[in-house]
């Protein structure tokens, strides 16, 4: 009898599961509708040179899309950037020290990239800097931006600064 219910029960689970096969279908794993691909003659709301590229199938769960634009005002944007810098290093007189000085700063934003990541291992620190942070910008606040009188000084103060860098003063 035993047998004959186990029979029956493995039966009824394999009627069970039977009914309940797995396919994957993104329109039943998705409770986003079904977006129709247009077709490449249709009207597009995308300007005409940005391309669109989408790959994949409907029985993959993976689409990959690919959205690019030819359009040149980013490139030339670029290429106007080099070109400045180009000048810059071809004006600058003392080379060597300015490589000197590239390389101290990158040596200087590893090492307080070190330093912020070791004290932010102590337990206690982070909460307290933070805390400190967050007075300091309501310092900052009230001092410098609430008031008109507080944001023309620092307007002079960024001024001053501007001029001591640039070094008309």
């Amino acid at each position: 009898m035993a047998t004959a219910a186990a029979g029956t029960s493995s039966s009824m689970a394999q009627a069970m599961f039977a009914s309940r096969s797995f396919t994957p279908s993104f329109s039943r794993r998705s409770s986003l509708p079904r977006l129709p691909f247009l077709p490449p003659s249709a009207s597009s709301p995308l300007p005409p040179s940005f391309n669109l590229r989408i790959s994949g199938s409907k029985k993959s769960l993976s689409y990959r899309i690919k959205a690019s634009s030819e359009d040149s005002s980013e490139t030339s944007e670029v290429g106007e950037v080099f070109s400045n810098l180009k000048e810059k290093w071809d004006a600058l007189e003392n080379k060597p020290m300015a490589v000197v000085y590239g390389g101290g700063a990158a040596v200087g934003v590893w090492l307080s990239s070190t330093v912020v990541n070791a004290i932010n291992s102590v337990p206690v620190v982070p909460k307290f800097m933070e805390l400190i942070g967050l007075g300091y910008t309501g310092w900052f606040i009230y001092r410098y931006l609430l008031f008109k009188s507080g944001r023309k000084e620092l307007a002079d103060d960024i001024e001053v600064l501007k001029k001591k860098i640039i070094g008309t003063e």
